[in-house]
């Protein structure tokens, strides 16, 4: 070896694992690389692998650091030395690979530490192969064992600082037992930060991959079915025409041929393609391996079993990741699959093309590529809902001066006289001044809108049944189809209760078998979870509430106005006002109450990660709908509907009156609610936090981290390895944000779209920026998330065909009951003179004889409009004044409202009948694909039946072979057969392996 290659390493002490492993020893140990391979005089070796031998046992060569002094060994001519030798952090990728630069990363564990002062300056690398291999710099920790020969000592470690180093070390012990290699590095850019590398060797990715069954693609290969004839044609002009839009990624290209997969078996290897064993198992595959590995390795220092979730959650590791491929930006990048997505994936200039979910699928695994894939069928299937839309808000505009209840309304010469909006502050008003409402109010409220109703019914049937397909069809190219999700890890948290109930018990010396969480040990967290959701829906409730209230008394305050531009502009003032209010009220409340529908899951103790998930969806999903759905419930279903009438109004707190419909009905009302609700939830929300909040977290770590370098200026020559550039990332929490945003996006397309067909248009402009924003966000912003199988989008599915069903009863009461589209017909038909709409106003009105007025809620200017008023009319079905029973409710209503509900009857029934039937006719699984798992099944029989028989003709050769040898033993030698018995016997017995 090279003089100027000698790197001082320090070897393995008294602690059998871990990085901290020499805490007993007074010195600091080094010895140079060429020679801890050399055996010692004394007959004892110096091993550079990481032993479970005592240090009693191991040949430890120990040079003082004063020694070290002495022959004038300095920083100045270590950085000297370094420098004439190969920089390591090239050989291995900065970072993407052990020290050797062979040994890939599969997985990176961090932990934090505290640096003594003393040995800040000091480094130390240490091998560590085939059983555990570590190679790094690393710095000396409090209390191991940098001590000064004139015995003064470093402050004694902190206890807790101490636990935590020995569940590492005991836990990385049993890691290198279980067959994983790691290597720490703690001479890094972040200080008071140590990272272990993981390396998962070929003999454990083969172990592990046949647990888990993973399907593995074979030497086999067969052809796939394609198309003949007309259909042909038809999806060769198809792919001409779609080839701008396809992703440039050799994964999206339509295949021909595919391998037949089959579950790994180490006595099967013979059956795969190992040729490249470097790539046999992908990046994604490691990791997963590497994860379930770290999920049932337990460390039982702390008196109970901790697998790598509760060691996170104690603070023994702050973070546990793999690693990104590489990075996505430069001139002189590798290429990778990560920059291969950034480029045709996560960049809004490729905002047309379709998604590279296979690549997506490969990089980030089949939970993430299938929650991609649901969002792209989900945005594709919005282009037929968008432009359905367009043409019925087209026709209301194009109708609207035929519309005849809204002419009569803003005819002048009708001189329809309409009674007081809020007690002695207002006054009468004229009919006409609501005619800009009433106008508009036909662009949604026409007949098309209803069409458009059972229209988006149908739709969402056939959006579930589209996805069932798609599902299928990723299931078969993913090789899904045979997998069966088992039961998972019990949590970390679920042991730790179990532990702590089984303590309890045997400290009142019961005798008991394994132990268990029942309902009774829950049943303080289920009374916590069933109070606190009723409270925070009681919570949302009461908002509502005070924005009502709100409504109510700034309507009163802004009609005391002199001005009467401010008059007519009351009502639009009102809305806006009270809907941008609920807006920031929903965003706030949403935060909040999903930090609360995590407590509450937390609390109840779930076994499994898939249990956990489950419950903390149900909670967050019912609280977060309540949320986003009270105020436009409360428009559409309660408003103007306890108002009273004159002379005999409802109040609210004996002093407010409740609040009426405009004379062009409600909804108007709620197309403005949803609108600006919708709009700004997924602008500000979804858009705006999703990319500010990430970027203000980056910045201030990168604050903090500049912060902590400015200490050092050597740091700022060295190029950050790949596991600290993707420390610094933010980490991954999971998909069920992503897919609440689009749930609840889903339920404002659906449930009102009876009031605003213009719902599903900007919700598909919003995910075409969402698609792009969630793929960048995922590609450069987050650390690399563990890949997870999955063959279906779980419970999300059943949400989406529940809000599928309740969207068919809302718009039926939408229609029947919000909107004036009954009460027409009911006129049309039972009282129109000419078969016209003409005196449809005049029929829903009722006169009231202003004489009625209680005691001072009389205008207090009743001459305002320049004439005495003596009777004024207000909406609603009931008998005039000069009846016998005088406001009394008239046979009108009740003919009404005996249609209304015989409409949503028949809409519901109907509508759920042709959904159904939607459902039925279209089989879930295509026809070819159904075709491709048939044929795989039989080419495996084959694969299998030509392999027993191969084993059998072997077999019958050999024999034959034996037979013939055992002959030419008896013909050649009688003699030496028997005399030496045992010769006969050499000739049969050779090794058969099969």
């Amino acid at each position: 070896m090279d003089k100027d290659e000698i790197h001082l390493r320090r070897l393995p002490a008294a602690a059998p694992w871990g990085p901290h492993a020499d805490s007993d020893f007074h010195g600091v140990d080094f010895l140079p690389d060429d020679l801890s391979e050399a055996p010692d005089e004394t007959g004892m070796r110096v091993n550079k692998k990481y032993s479970c031998l005592p240090a009693e046992e191991k040949g430890i060569h120990i040079i003082n650091i004063r020694a070290i002094e002495d022959i004038g060994y300095d920083q100045h001519e270590s950085t000297l030395l370094n420098s004439l030798s190969k920089n390591p952090d090239a050989d291995c990728k900065y970072g993407l690979y052990f020290r050797d630069g062979k040994r890939k990363v599969d997985y990176i564990l961090v932990y934090h530490y505290k640096k003594s002062s003393a040995g800040r300056t000091l480094a130390r690398r240490a091998q560590h192969n085939d059983a555990g291999a570590r190679s790094a710099k690393q710095d000396p920790l409090p209390g191991k064992g940098v001590q000064m020969e004139m015995g003064e000592s470093e402050p004694h470690a902190d206890c807790h600082e101490d636990d935590k180093r020995f569940r590492r070390e005991e836990y990385e012990g049993n890691l290198v037992e279980a067959g994983l290699e790691l290597e720490h590095d703690e001479d890094t850019k972040i200080h008071g930060v140590g990272f272990v590398k993981i390396h998962a060797p070929w003999n454990v990715l083969c172990r592990e991959a046949e647990f888990l069954k993973l399907k593995m693609p074979t030497k086999k290969m067969y052809q796939i079915n394609q198309t003949h004839g007309l259909l042909k044609k038809i999806n060769s002009v198809i792919q001409k025409i779609t080839e701008p839009i396809q992703p440039k990624v050799a994964e999206h290209k339509p295949q021909t041929v595919k391998r037949l997969s089959y579950p790994f078996s180490r006595e099967k290897q013979h059956l795969f393609d190992l040729s490249d064993r470097d790539s046999f198992f992908d990046s994604k595959t490691r990791s997963t391996i590497v994860y379930e590995i770290l999920k049932r390795t337990t460390c039982t220092k702390a008196k109970y079993s901790m697998g790598i979730t509760s060691l996170l959650a104690n603070g023994v590791y702050s973070a546990a990741y793999p690693l990104h491929d590489g990075d996505y930006e430069g001139e002189n990048v590798e290429p990778n699959d990560r920059k291969l997505l950034c480029e045709e994936w996560a960049s809004y200039g490729v905002f047309y093309k379709y998604q590279p979910i296979d690549l997506v699928r490969k990089y980030f695994g089949e939970k993430i590529g299938l929650y991609f894939a649901w969002l792209g069928v989900y945005t594709q299937m919005l282009i037929p809902a968008s432009i359905v839309g367009i043409i019925v808000f087209l026709y209301g505009c194009a109708t609207v001066d035929e519309n005849i209840p809204s002419m009569e309304m803003c005819d002048q010469r009708n001189n329809i006289t309409m009674c007081p909006l809020c007690d002695r502050t207002c006054s009468y008003w004229k009919m006409s001044s609501a005619c800009a409402t009433a106008r508009a109010s036909h662009l949604f409220d026409n007949p098309a809108t209803v069409f458009f109703s059972v229209f988006m019914a149908l739709w969402a049937a056939t959006f579930m049944e589209h996805w069932k397909r798609k599902q299928m069809r990723l299931n078969y190219r993913w090789d899904l189809t045979g997998f069966e999700e088992e039961e998972d890890h019990p949590r970390a948290e679920y042991e730790a209760k179990v532990l702590e109930k089984s303590l309890r018990k045997e400290h009142k010396h019961k005798e008991t078998d394994k132990e268990k969480l029942t309902w009774k040990d829950r049943f303080p967290a289920y009374l916590t979870n069933f109070v606190g959701i009723i409270f925070m829906v009681g919570l949302t409730f009461a908002i509502v509430f005070g924005v009502i209230i709100y409504r109510i008394s700034t309507a009163a305050a802004l009609a005391i106005s002199a001005t009467p531009s401010g008059r007519s502009s009351v009502r639009v003032t009102v809305t806006a006002t009270a809907v941008i209010i609920n807006l920031v009220v929903i965003i706030i409340l949403d935060e909040v109450y999903g930090c609360i529908a995590r407590w509450l899951t937390q609390i109840e103790v779930p076994k499994t990660d898939k249990n956990f998930e489950e419950r903390l969806i149900f909670k967050a999903f019912l609280l977060k709908f309540v949320n986003a759905y009270t105020p436009i419930f409360y428009v559409a279903f309660f408003k103007g509907r306890f108002v009273g009438r004159p002379g005999d109004y409802v109040y609210i707190f004996h002093s407010f009156r409740m609040e009426e419909c405009a004379p062009g009905g409600c909804l108007m009302e709620l197309c403005i609610q949803l609108s600006i609700i919708m709009l700004g939830k997924q602008l500000i929300q979804n858009n705006l936090f999703e990319i500010g909040i990430p970027k203000m977290k980056k910045f201030i770590r990168y604050m903090k981290l500049k912060r902590r370098r400015s200490l050092d200026h050597e740091e700022h020559v060295k190029k950050k390895q790949r596991y600290e550039v993707d420390y610094n990332l933010e980490p991954f929490s999971g998909l069920t944000p992503e897919y609440m945003e689009m749930i609840i996006q889903f339920g404002f397309v659906t449930l009102f779209v009876a009031s605003f067909p213009l719902a599903p248009l900007f919700a598909l402009l919003n995910n075409i920026i969402e698609i792009r924003l969630d793929a960048k966000k995922f590609v450069t912003e987050l650390r690399r998330p563990v890949a997870v199988r999955a063959k279906d989008i779980g419970i999300w599915y059943n949400i989406l065909r529940g809000i599928g069903k309740l969207a068919v009863i809302i718009n039926a009461f939408v229609i029947s009951f919000t909107s004036d589209f009954i009460p027409r017909l009911v006129y049309l038909y039972m009282y129109s003179e000419n078969g016209t709409m003409h005196g449809f106003v005049n029929h829903t009105l009722s006169s009231f004889n202003v004489s009625d007025f209680q005691a001072g809620t009389a205008p207090n200017d009743p001459m305002e409009l320049g004439y005495e008023v003596q009777i004024c009319r207000y909406k609603d079905y009931r008998e005039p004044p000069w009846s016998e029973n005088k406001y009394d409710i008239s046979k009108d209503f009740w003919a009404v409202l005996a249609a209304r509900l015989a409409f949503v009857i028949v809409f519901q029934n109907l509508v759920m009948f042709m959904s159904d039937f939607v459902d039925w006719i279209i089989p879930d699984i295509p026809k070819d694909i159904s075709q491709q798992i048939h044929k795989e099944k039989v080419l495996m029989v084959e694969v299998f039946m030509r392999e027993e028989q191969g084993k059998l003709q072997m077999l019958e050769t050999w024999k034959d072979k034996d037979k013939k040898k055992g002959e030419n033993c008896n013909n050649h030698s009688p003699r030496l057969s028997l005399s030496h018995s045992g010769s006969l016997s050499s000739c049969h017995s050779y090794p058969v392996d099969v």
